[in-house]
């Protein structure tokens, strides 16, 4: 019992490692910042960029080809800067945990170090409260530990000499030397945390947009043969005005020929370009980044920016008990008397010499204490559920003559006390000790024959049938503790449980309207965890399934599909229990979400699409997750769901609005030569025009309020693709309801009249160019709800009305204070009046539009 030498220390150390879990750094700045180049649409952007580097290196539009390369470099710096930022608090969460100071025997002393430097053969000390810092064997004392963060078991276990320790475990009493044998990588809890290299599953959100990036590629090429095919069109056959002889001079003279060739590539490569909608990965990054920041308040810390999103389209969910459902402390429940009555609170007893004898039985029997600001510390969870029943009194001063602490063996504690008599008070195993009573207490103190003993067994076999843990408080006037029980008299059954969270129960049934279905996986006894998921709601009829993991186990992978929809509780569950029900999950392309706190849990987190792991839970479990539930509860999880479903929809909103401009462009790009309109839009003017689509309404939509509606929706299938029927048609439909308004716009001789003319049409083309920019503004409206009332929850979107309001005053200082640079010279009143109203002529027609679609969708 020397402990190491320093010399010693050091040798242990170079020879089996230190005790830090270095876990493998995935997440260097630059490591996330090519990952975010990964994604779909900045490809698409990527190969655009280059196409127009290569073929157009010469064009004069310069300003298109920065555009371009600015919205991938914004989008992957933000995307990796809201990342790395996440990534850096977790950091902090672990390096508070590397921090905890152990006590460690080493030459012939007891000193204090971190944790990170105890190596094997190290001899440590603990007692009541400490986390045990490696592997290892107790050399001396008895302690009792909570294994629950390695194997799930709610029940605490007595560990004596020889006993093995593992890392992460806690001593809940008693204290002891145990020595190290295995530290760092090499521990239980090492070991688990090594796993967790796999790769992760894709998101949902990662396959739609690769999906959507397919089919823009699709619409680009479509769009680009056709803008190609319609400007050959018009420069060899419409302008020879369909003469034959003047055609095939046309297409016979080589050098004309080439020429009208590379200006046809040109304009496709253009049209490729147009059609890929830049601001969608700025967009989806702000609106994650933006949710991430707000999703905080609620007690939800995100990891990984996709698991935002992902977490709205779980349609399963894998939740612990203890903790998450319950509040994962034991509390007396009541006290049952032999009158068979019950008492809820202790300051509700109204016969006060009763109300002592209870406060003795408690206070006095009892391995935990008070400290000077009345909260209790020590002693194991039951002891404390007891103590924190009654509250401290002062004017009790009883003299302790001997106390027995709990044994396993004897099932009960006894203390000996001494005030105006000797009394012994004991608690312990009520089957033990309601057998060896003779007598009981009533209400009033008063000593009487134990009549109601059968109804008493009784009460007790009803609460060990719904799982709940049963104390029996009895008292010996003639006992002595070297005696063996008998003739005690009965007190009363003290009920504890971990009680149901309050919000537990309405947020089973919130997960339930969204369509998820919640599977409990518990480590507890079957009949404790049937009765939570009675009472939070997770069980409501004969057709839901419970079993332990020896039945589930007992199933092969096929049969347990059959009975998943009804399968609601896997009790006694095993570590490997979680991941395997992860998986099966997964070959059905389920999206599932897991909660876990425990190390046992780290791989079936990493495995889950979307990981939840509980804040006051182990750091292992918190580095394979995805989200942190800060404050443990099912109550954030119901909130991260809302918020990732909100991000899809903003992100649908988004590709509405920006995809209807995309289609406008490319439908004027394709018709105008036919009809004599090359370039209405000037480069400087598509700059301003590209950050307002892009970037200012990128902003605009990414701050869409999370609304409690989106729950009583059914998640989305993993298959499901991000443009749904309903956004194609309102995509399709304004698009071309605002190409045609423009088209009719340049060529209507009655708006060449209400326009002021000029030779060079500068009017026009300055009244043209805020239709344009007014037609979208206004169509935001529009796409930002499937609703008529184009305002509904506007207000809870400041940043859109403020964005909105920016653009459009940035718009009319433009038209008038624009000048050569932007083309703009100014509108009279009621021109500028006129704009307005055919501008705001969107707004009417997309309602027109949406019940018309809504009658169709419907049948």
């Amino acid at each position: 019992m020397n402990g190491l030498s320093n010399d010693e220390v050091i040798k242990s150390r170079q020879k089996y490692g230190s005790n830090s879990i270095n876990h493998k750094n995935n997440n260097s700045f630059i490591k996330i910042f090519l990952e975010s180049l990964g994604d779909p649409i900045i490809k698409i952007l990527i190969i655009a960029l280059v196409v127009k580097i290569i073929f157009l290196f010469k064009d004069s539009n310069f300003f298109e080809t920065i555009g371009i390369l600015i919205s991938i470099l914004v989008a992957s710096l933000v995307s990796t800067i809201s990342e790395y930022g996440s990534e850096a608090a977790f950091k902090k969460l672990e390096e508070e945990s590397s921090k905890i100071k152990v006590k460690v025997l080493r030459e012939k002393k007891i000193k204090e170090v971190v944790i990170d430097e105890i190596v094997v053969n190290d001899i440590v000390f603990v007692n009541t409260g400490d986390k045990i810092p490696a592997d290892g064997k107790i050399i001396k004392g008895i302690i009792e530990v909570d294994e629950s963060c390695i194997n799930g078991e709610s029940t605490t276990k007595t560990k004596e000499i020889r006993d093995y320790l593992y890392r992460g475990t806690i001593v809940v009493s008693g204290e002891g030397y145990f020595k190290v044998e295995k530290v760092g990588i090499n521990t239980t809890y090492g070991s688990i945390a090594k796993e967790l290299q796999e790769d992760v599953p894709t998101s949902p959100l990662r396959t739609r947009l690769t999906e959507l990036a397919k089919t823009i590629s699709k619409i680009g090429y479509i769009g680009a043969i056709l803008v190609s095919l319609s400007y050959l069109f018009y420069s060899i056959v419409i302008t020879n005005r369909f003469d034959l002889t003047l055609i095939v001079n046309d297409i016979c003279n080589i050098k004309l020929l080439f020429t009208h060739l590379l200006h046809a590539l040109t304009l496709a490569v253009t049209i490729v370009v147009v059609s890929v909608p830049e601001g969608l990965p700025l967009m989806i990054t702000l609106v994650l980044s933006s949710n991430m920041r707000r999703m905080l308040k609620s007690n939800v810390l995100v990891r990984k920016l996709v698991g935002i999103e992902t977490a709205g389209n779980i349609n399963y969910l894998l939740t612990d008990k203890t903790g998450t459902l319950t509040k994962g402390e034991l509390e007396v429940n009541k006290i049952v008397t032999s009158n068979l009555n019950d008492i809820t609170k202790y300051n509700t007893i109204t016969y006060k010499p009763f109300q002592k004898i209870i406060y003795k039985s408690i206070y006095y029997n009892n391995s935990s204490n008070f400290d000077q600001t009345g909260n209790v510390i020590g002693g194991n969870s039951t002891d404390k559920a007891l103590l924190k029943f009654i509250k401290e009194d002062i004017s009790i001063n009883s003299k302790i003559i001997k106390y027995i602490p709990f044994d396993s063996k004897n099932k009960y504690s006894a203390v000996t006390i001494e005030d105006e008599k000797i009394t012994t008070y004991i608690k312990g195993n009520p089957e033990l000790l309601i057998t060896k009573c003779s007598k009981c207490l009533d209400e009033y103190g008063q000593i009487k024959y134990f009549y109601n003993k059968d109804n008493i067994l009784k009460k007790l076999k009803q609460y060990a049938d719904l799982g709940l843990r049963v104390i029996a408080l009895t008292e010996s006037s003639n006992f002595h503790l070297t005696q063996s029980l008998e003739n005690l008299t009965f007190i009363g059954l003290v009920i504890i449980k971990d009680e149901l969270r309050p919000e537990s129960t309405s947020s089973i049934n919130i997960l339930k309207k969204a369509g998820i279905n919640t599977i409990m996986i518990t480590g507890d006894s079957l009949p404790t965890a049937i009765s939570i998921a009675k009472e939070s709601g997770i069980i409501t009829n004969d057709n839901d399934l419970c079993m332990t993991s020896t039945e589930f186990n007992s199933l092969t992978d096929q049969e347990v599909l059959k009975y998943i929809k009804n399968l609601k509780v896997i009790a006694r569950a095993l570590p490997k229990d979680k991941s395997r029900l992860v998986k099966i999950l997964q070959l059905q392309n389920n999206i599932v979400g897991m909660t876990g706190d425990g190390v046992n849990d780290a791989p079936a987190l990493k495995k889950a699409n979307v990981g939840f792991a509980m804040g006051g839970g182990t750091e292992v479990a918190k580095e394979a997750s995805d989200i942190v539930i800060l404050d443990n509860n099912i109550k954030s999880i119901t909130e991260a769901v809302l918020f990732g479903r909100t991000i899809f929809k903003s992100i649908r909103k988004f590709i509405i609005f920006q995809l209807s401009v995309n289609i406008c462009a490319v439908t004027i790009s394709i018709i105008g030569p036919l009809i004599g309109i090359e370039t209405p839009i000037t480069i400087v003017q598509m700059l301003w025009i590209n950050m307002i689509m892009d970037t200012l309404a990128g902003i605009a939509f990414s701050y869409e309020p999370p609304l409690q509606e989106y729950m009583d929706e059914p998640p989305l299938t993993k298959k499901a693709p991000i443009i749904n029927k309903y956004m194609k048609s309102e995509i399709i439909f304004s698009g071309l309801y605002q190409a045609l308004i423009c088209l009719i716009f340049l060529k209507s001789s009655f708006i060449q009249k209400i326009i002021r003319y000029s030779i060079d049409n500068k009017y026009l083309m300055t009244a043209y160019f805020a239709l344009f920019v007014f037609m979208g503004v206004f169509n935001a409206f529009n796409a930002r709800t499937e609703r008529i009332n184009i305002f509904a929850n506007l207000k809870k979107n400041k940043v859109f009305i403020t964005i909105i309001s920016f653009i459009l005053l940035t718009q009319i200082i433009i038209i008038y204070k624009g000048g050569n640079l932007f083309r703009t010279y100014g509108l009279i009143p009621q021109e500028l009046l006129i704009i307005i109203i055919i501008s705001i002529s969107i707004i009417p027609a997309d309602w027109i539009h949406k019940i018309y679609t809504k009658k169709k969708l419907t049948k």
